[in-house]
């Protein structure tokens, strides 16, 4: 399966956590990154090495830029969501994804990949089978 990582994966990885470190191994040849991922995880660089050095790990990830399908497909989820909580229950939780983590849903449902991600709180494992939680911290 075909995977597509999210930021706090990459995030962790260079935050010195060894669950992401190692999952990225044995998974790099099957992972993509989005444009997202990429802008998420470098804007976190401060020093000019330490951005270099990330930005050369990133390139060895396919890079997935938006296309006219995916923002059609991200503005399609995000109605949805905004209907669904207008309509919703009173003790019935709906969750409305950020722009980003709608943009990183969209690509990996267009494209058929698991969205490798930790983000447990705006992405249910029960509603949405297309995320993987590789690790918990």
């Amino acid at each position: 399966m075909k995977r597509l990582i999210d930021s706090c994966i990459l995030i962790d990885h260079f935050n010195g956590i060894t669950q992401a470190t190692v999952y990225l191994k044995a998974h790099r040849d099957e992972s993509y990154i989005s444009v997202i991922t990429k802008a998420e995880v470098l804007i976190g660089f401060d020093d000019d090495n330490s951005f270099e050095k990330a930005g050369e790990l990133l390139g060895h990830f396919p890079l997935i830029d938006l296309d006219v399908n995916i923002t059609d497909l991200v503005i399609q989820i995000r109605r949805e969501q905004i209907k669904k909580k207008a309509t919703k229950q009173p003790n019935e939780k709906v969750i409305q994804w950020k722009l980003p983590d709608a943009i990183q849903a969209a690509i990996a449902l267009y494209y058929n990949l698991k969205l490798v991600t930790r983000n447990t709180q705006d992405f249910d494992l029960n509603q949405h089978p297309f995320i993987e939680i590789p690790y918990t911290v």
